[in-house]
């Protein structure tokens, strides 16, 4: 329950940022332009509000709604989810949307996905000057990587050290590697000291997201930190601190991945645990509960390998942030391609998949990674053709634009309700794919 309330509050409040800042970007183009905002509200309001205030003479009202989807920015004039059809039909105002030249409507229709795309470089620009850039070099995972069962069926073996994509020469593990060698030729590993060519199948990506195995975890073996508790098992057998863990009853365990599978196996059962201790090995008999815990931490791959580290100043994280930023928008726009095939619509999700994205405890660094990524997809979905969406006004004004002619107003009302069905229908699909992968998978 403790978990589920911290990855919640993080979503929730991810979210909220994402959301005020996004409509902020229409609210503040719209005072630009002199165009009254009637409301300003994080979250909807269906027939009730948490919290609504408005300032004494001010035009609008700002409050928070109950139903926690999105927010909305209400301007004076506009043909919007609020479906106000009494307003529009009533003769246009100098401070209407609908009054103000195209070009100026535009901008106002941009400002969100301009703010939120904005938002996403200037927290990878403070992530990158706070923290810095810390990651693992392939080249130092000096036990490879455990890989799928997919890749396994295309070639891949366990302990593999991924060297390049075709002549690119693959740096670190994440998505961009995965990327690289879905789209490549052929990658190039090291396997037991030689250089192996495995040729790539063109529906790679159509498998992955078919099988839903994954692609690979890191490899390192298993090897005790701390015994947290004194009277745990593993402390009264009389292991120690910087003990290797070889085997589980005479199961070699070569990995901390194989370790765990092993001890799962013996859940509730007294085993011989196999160890290394300064080069010499010994057998321990213990318990493990049924948890298939033994009570011992482990060293993290951080702690056992060569990281490299990238620092920034103030002045040089902005490019970088910039470059980061841009990079994660073109990594996104090439990976929409997947969604419109059959494998990629099955593995859409909703809340829950993004919930699932921040950790069990509260870390500032990967909350503000996260919120940054979301900031940028946000952006993207966000400026898509779709009516009820940004991209989708934004679609009939460079009609407008072009034409010379503007849609009628009972024809963007349509437009305006078959954009909020599908968007609605397409969020219980999403969040249903949440509920069967929860319950069923």
């Amino acid at each position: 329950m403790e978990t589920f309330l911290i990855k919640a509050l993080q979503l929730i409040l991810s979210l909220s940022i994402l959301v005020i800042v996004h409509e902020f970007g229409h609210f503040i183009f719209a005072r630009i332009f002199k165009v009254r905002v009637e409301k300003f509200y994080l979250f909807f309001d269906p027939w009730f509000a948490l919290f609504r205030y408005k300032p004494k003479n001010s035009e609008t009202e700002y409050g928070v709604g109950w139903l926690p989807l999105g927010g909305y920015c209400k301007i004076s004039g506009m043909i919007d989810e609020s479906m106000d059809k009494e307003a529009m039909a009533q003769p246009p105002k100098p401070y209407e949307f609908r009054s103000k030249p195209a070009g100026q409507r535009l901008l106002i229709m941009i400002g969100g996905v301009v703010f939120n795309f904005l938002l996403a470089l200037f927290i990878y620009s403070m992530i990158l000057f706070h923290w810095g850039d810390t990651y693992l070099p392939l080249k130092n995972m000096k036990m490879g990587m455990d890989y799928s069962e997919t890749f396994h069926n295309i070639g891949f073996q366990d302990g593999d050290i991924l060297l390049k994509a075709d002549t690119t020469t693959l740096d670190r593990f994440g998505e961009d590697c995965l990327r690289s060698v879905i789209e490549a030729n052929n990658v190039t590993v090291l396997r037991e000291g030689k250089e192996v060519v495995i040729p790539i199948p063109d529906d790679l990506m159509q498998r992955l997201l078919r099988d839903k195995k994954g692609f690979a975890a890191l490899r390192f073996p298993m090897i005790v930190k701390n015994l947290p508790d004194s009277l745990s098992s593993a402390a009264l057998a009389g292991v120690l601190p910087g003990d290797s863990i070889l085997s589980v009853n005479n199961e070699i365990t070569p990995t901390f991945t194989d370790a765990v599978i092993a001890l799962n196996k013996h859940r509730g059962q007294e085993i011989q645990l196999g160890i290394s201790r300064a080069g010499v090995h010994d057998t321990l008999a213990m318990q493990v509960d049924s948890l298939g815990k033994i009570g011992v931490m482990v060293v993290s791959p951080a702690e056992m390998y060569d990281l490299v580290t990238l620092n920034y100043n103030f002045f040089q994280s902005f490019p970088a942030g910039i470059e980061k930023g841009v990079h994660t928008l073109t990594g996104y726009m090439n990976d929409m391609k997947y969604v419109f095939t059959k494998e990629g619509a099955s593995n859409l999700g909703g809340f829950g998949a993004i919930g699932s994205l921040f950790p069990a405890t509260w870390d500032w660094e990967i909350f503000w990674e996260r919120t940054a990524w979301l900031s940028v997809i946000l952006a993207f979905m966000n400026i898509i053709p779709i009516p009820a969406l940004d991209g989708g006004h934004v679609m009939f004004l460079l009609y407008e634009v072009i034409t010379r002619r503007k849609p009628s107003d009972k024809f963007l009302e349509y437009a305006q309700m078959a954009g909020m069905a599908f968007l609605f229908a397409l969020l219980l699909y999403a969040n249903g794919n949440d509920i069967v992968r929860y319950f069923f998978q």
